[in-house]
């Protein structure tokens, strides 16, 4: 083969370390995003926090402080970074803004485009920290580890303890018993010479620990057990435990008239007692276990100010960053000395790293602001005015690419007059209408829940029944498609959902 030299054209997109970094930044949560800045402070001696220019006391709230930025900033791009502020002075010198677009039918705070300040560093200190350390770091006890507890409190012999410890494994989180008593029986037999009925025994010692209806083998036992601990004068203690223990299928079913006539009970006395039953617990173990509550830092405001739509970005999800002058000045242009490589390097990451919380901020505030111009009904009128909406019509709408907005859209939220949403949340598929229009998935299930809520508990609607309703107020929804949205609202089916007045 011969060897030859050739002229070849082409284009590729080369991934650079600022084109990396910015990407990283871009799909952080604001939590993330904050160890992030931490990290950069700690390992770049050019990176600072700016000084904030207002009070600092740690009462004044996110409210007072909001409003105190846009009163001292501005309400426009153009303002903030064509005048003499601050961040305008810190910015590097090959940074272009973008210009604000004309036709943008809600205000936006562009001044949240730069990094915003914050009363103190992200991740906070040892002086900001307050709060009980033993209830933020111990876990949270677990149902095993509370019967254990109980068990502890429970004079039995060496036997029974064993037998006690594997029908508590044996029990999962909702304190329902996994394993047969037959099993855990055969699988104690090599070491210990017991029978059947010692198992048995044991179990029904455990059924009356806490919380009520653990350890039992199922729904009817699991009833039953909680009905035996209520008190004696409980009204119509006997007929719920006779419903339990005979007509368990009949009330599984909603075959109501089968149990007044089997039980001689009218339809008063027929409530009563399922009121009585519907306030056990089915799942007793549920409510323990971990319930770390997880809370949601908002990263964009959107509140209507003067009868409009006004987008502007928490100034408390990242602290406001600057170069350090005083470290920048000891750079010398023709000093190759390993100290001055050092800041020199240092510079130009610094300047990265603005010039990335610049773009992850500045295309933030697009889409939340393109957000917000389509969905404006929703804002003002509910999910059942949701408009369709997809990635590629924002998109189009801020020129990118449809990858950029999944990440600026994920795990970010929107703080609403109407409650706070992931940015994913506004985006939904569609259904046709019968004038030939389009109706956002999300307004369909709005409209689903209205009508069940608003249905006879005597005789509940059907899909077909909510598909035709759906219909006559001009939505072509198929029957299979109604029973998909009901099961994704949790809601049960109709024979499930009939109850009595």
């Amino acid at each position: 083969m011969k060897q030859s030299l050739q002229l070849k054209l082409g284009q590729q997109l080369t991934m650079t370390p600022q084109l990396q970094q910015a990407i990283r930044l871009l799909q952080l949560s604001t939590l993330d995003l904050q160890q992030e800045i931490q990290q950069a402070l700690d390992s770049n001696p050019l990176l600072e926090l700016a000084e904030d220019d207002f009070d600092s006391d740690a009462e004044v709230d996110n409210t007072t402080r909001l409003e105190r930025i846009s009163e001292q900033v501005g309400a426009s791009l153009l303002e903030s970074l064509e005048g003499n502020s601050t961040e305008s002075q810190n910015l590097p010198d090959d940074w272009q803004p973008g210009s604000l677009p004309e036709d943008l039918p809600v205000d936006t705070q562009w001044e949240d485009l730069m990094p915003s300040s914050s009363a103190a560093p992200a991740g906070g200190t040892e002086d900001s920290f307050d709060g009980d350390y033993d209830s933020r770091n111990n876990a949270s006890e677990s149902l095993q580890d509370l019967l254990r507890w109980q068990l502890n409190l429970t004079r039995l012999s060496d036997t029974d303890r064993v037998i006690a410890l594997a029908l508590i494994d044996a029990t999962d989180s909702n304190g329902r018993l996994q394993s047969s008593v037959e099993d855990i029986h055969q699988a104690l037999t090599p070491e210990l010479d017991i029978d059947l009925d010692e198992v048995v025994a044991v179990l029904h010692c455990l059924q009356q620990f806490e919380p009520p209806g653990v350890c039992t083998r199922d729904l009817q036992e699991c009833l039953l057990v909680q009905l035996q601990q209520k008190p004696a004068h409980t009204p119509w203690l006997e007929q719920a435990r006779l419903m339990v223990s005979r007509h368990m299928a009949q009330l599984g079913s909603g075959d109501y008239k089968q149990i007044m006539r089997r039980m001689r009970l009218d339809e008063g006395q027929l409530k009563a007692v399922l009121d009585l039953i519907r306030s056990l617990d089915p799942n007793p173990g549920e409510n323990l276990g971990d319930d770390t509550t997880e809370y949601v830092v908002p990263d964009v405001f959107v509140s209507k100010r003067h009868g409009r739509w006004v987008v502007e970005l928490n100034p408390d999800i990242a602290p406001r960053l600057r170069i350090n002058d005083s470290y920048a000045s000891l750079i010398k242009r023709a000093d190759s000395s390993a100290d001055n490589t050092y800041l020199k390097d240092n510079l130009q990451e610094a300047r990265w790293f603005l010039k990335s919380l610049y773009s992850r901020n500045e295309t933030l505030m697009k889409v939340a602001s393109k957000i917000v111009e389509h969905q404006r009904n929703f804002l003002e009128q509910g999910d059942e005015a949701m408009k369709p909406l997809v990635l590629h019509d924002i998109a189009e709408a801020v020129e990118m690419h449809e990858s950029t907005i999944s990440r600026v859209t994920t795990r970010k939220y929107m703080h609403t007059p109407r409650g706070i949403f992931e940015l994913k949340y506004f985006f939904s598929s569609h259904v046709g209408t019968t004038t030939g229009g389009e109706a956002s998935s999300t307004a369909i299930k709005a409209m689903i829940r209205k009508l069940v809520a608003a249905e006879n508990p005597r005789k509940p609607l059907s899909d077909n029944k909510i598909a035709s309703l759906l219909e006559a107020q001009g939505m072509q929804v198929a029957r299979r498609t109604v029973a998909k949205y009901r099961e994704m609202l949790l809601i049960p089916p109709s024979n499930e959902r009939k109850r009595l007045v």
